[in-house]
């Protein structure tokens, strides 16, 4: 449910139903040669679509800019955590004056996530209310190893969007092969410096993507998340993906 196409009595019928609100956070980032720089952003907004068709959950606007200054000198508009974390909390805050004490953030961008997964517990020190607030980043709904405009991201963008240009995609780091202590080394090097890792701007191959491939990751993501957040808000599941 599109919260912002809801007149006032509407909300405030939901609200009355302990409605649950979802947040998607995405970013404005470079995406290698072949991806807009829309892409966290607007594969976050279509699951989050999804998620709330299949549970009524009320459906905030992305927030579509994130935590990306690894990405530099490559093109990004980023904020800072600070500034992430302040809005969240406030939209937070908001909406629980508004009677919605359940809210799940949904991250679409590795970059915010160390930033979004303290909220729950900046939230509860500054407004000690009874709210619950979780932090889902969507790739840890997925059997596939996450990428940056590599084949998953790709797959992804080629099921939702019109937007994809494969003439020009081309193969970046790959990680296959490597130790686990070497890729960690390396990780930790690009969430400082991302092209310094990638050189081209690209984490894996998306040259073999196929639309069907995205909607099949799709399906799996959107129906794990649907099941992991009943089961969270019922208070029956363990802290996952936080």
């Amino acid at each position: 449910m599109i919260i912002r196409n809801l007149t006032n009595p509407d909300i405030l019928k939901r609200t009355r139903r302990k409605s649950v609100a979802l947040i998607p956070v995405g970013s404005m980032e470079q995406h290698g040669p072949h991806l807009p720089v829309s892409t966290d952003s607007d594969i976050v907004s279509y699951i989050a679509r999804k998620v709330s068709d299949k549970t009524g959950f009320l459906l905030l606007p992305t927030i579509e800019y994130g935590v990306s200054f690894e990405h530099d000198p490559f093109f990004n508009l980023s904020i800072t955590a600070s500034t992430l974390q302040k809005t969240i909390v406030d939209l937070c805050a908001s909406l629980y004056k508004n009677k919605i004490t359940a809210i799940i953030i949904l991250n679409g961008h590795h970059g915010n996530h160390t930033a979004l997964k303290q909220i729950p517990k900046i939230f509860a020190k500054i407004h000690a209310t009874d709210a619950r607030i979780h932090v889902y980043s969507y790739w840890h709904f997925m059997k596939r190893q996450f990428d940056h405009a590599g084949f998953v991201e790709t797959a992804i963008m080629l099921a939702i969007s019109k937007r994809v240009q494969m003439n020009k995609a081309e193969k970046g780091f790959a990680p296959d092969g490597l130790s686990d202590k070497k890729l960690a080394r390396l990780g930790r090097l690009a969430n400082k410096s991302f092209p310094s890792v990638t050189k081209n701007g690209v984490w894996g191959d998306p040259r073999n993507a196929t639309a069907k491939d995205g909607k099949r990751i799709l399906d799996e993501i959107i129906t794990a998340i649907v099941e992991e957040s009943q089961t969270c808000l019922t208070g029956e599941s363990r802290k996952l993906h936080q």
